[in-house]
């Protein structure tokens, strides 16, 4: 079992569970999740020589809620992650993992601390470059100007999403985990919704759930969140135009470290991005890029939904460090 320590950061508290000696290894989970979601990879990571170090990002479970939306840019993530690898090992870098928003917290760290950043995996969010524009630019282009139903969209006005999130966290997580897994049948997440209905409108709630989300992992992340809120986590996604303008300073920049990404197959990420020429894209801005495979079936949940394949992955990386 890992072991928790709360790490007091200059700027927030961290949460993180622990486990092994080596050269660290620290996982960044991302949304709607928790350090939980690395439990499959936390102890294999150990075994192989390393110290495993999955956080609770701020504003989730056991870290710091700061309350200001600003407090949750990519300046700020990339800070928490910068300043962790500095009080767990100071002088030294670390190498990073991260899933969904974790991913791309964990690719502008490598990006923008090459000081603190010895190698960088990323799952299910490939990196595509410096922004060229402002992602909710193109969501309003996109969907938004054309009446469209889109999740970060109805995200963005502080209260509504939090209040259907927060009513039941358990069927929350039951429903929106499902609709983006490979599990569930094409048309689950539905293409008919219009703007200003909400996330979890037309969503099914299984029963049972796949067997790769028992009832006991639901149980943990509704517990972290009925405590937590969702405020927090909403806020990741009210920051796009300050991360873009933050971003841009560093245009001309790539990736230089060791790489690697893990996507599935039916992640609806990769669709929403076009996949057409996307490992082609990735090989353009990281010089180092070691491996990208797309696992068959697999959908958002990367590595819960496929343990096994992803730390066969992940740990030959490791290895090759």
């Amino acid at each position: 079992m890992p072991e928790f320590r709360t790490i007091d950061l200059p700027d927030v508290p961290l949460r993180a569970a622990m486990e092994g000696s080596g050269p660290l290894v620290v996982l960044v989970h991302g949304f709607p999740e928790s350090w939980y979601s690395w439990r499959h990879q936390i102890g294999p990571i150990a075994d192989a020589g390393f110290t495993a170090c999955a956080i609770d990002v701020r504003g989730y479970g056991g870290s710091g809620k700061p309350h200001d939306i600003a407090a949750y840019d990519m300046e700020h993530m990339v800070g928490d992650v910068a300043a962790l690898i500095e009080h767990l090992t100071p002088g030294e870098k670390a190498i990073l993992i991260g899933h969904d928003w974790g991913a791309p917290i964990v690719w502008n760290s490598a990006l923008i601390r090459p000081d603190r950043v010895r190698a960088v995996a990323g799952l299910s969010v490939p990196y595509t470059g410096i922004p060229k524009t402002s992602f909710m630019e193109l969501v309003d282009k996109v969907f938004t100007q054309r009446g469209k139903f889109f999740y970060q969209a109805w995200f963005q006005n502080v209260g509504p999403a939090e209040a259907e999130l927060e009513a039941d966290p358990a069927m929350a997580i039951r429903k929106f985990y499902y609709a983006i897994s490979g599990d569930a049948p094409d048309g689950t997440w539905p293409n008919d919704k219009v703007h200003g209905q909400s996330l979890l409108e037309g969503l099914v709630d299984p029963d049972p759930f796949p067997a790769w989300l028992t009832d006991e992992d639901i149980a943990y992340y509704a517990g972290q969140f009925a405590e937590s809120g969702f405020r927090g986590p909403l806020n990741r996604y009210r920051n796009h135009q300050r991360d873009f303008e933050y971003l841009s300073k560093f245009e001309g920049r790539k990736i230089e470290q060791p790489s690697l990404f893990i996507g599935g197959e039916r992640d609806l990420v990769l669709s929403m991005l076009g996949r057409g020429n996307l490992l082609e894209i990735m090989g353009e801005e990281m010089t180092d890029l070691r491996g990208a495979d797309i696992l068959e079936g697999c959908g958002h949940w990367t590595q819960q939904e496929r343990p096994a394949e992803v730390n066969e992955r992940l740990l030959a990386w490791l290895k090759g460090l």
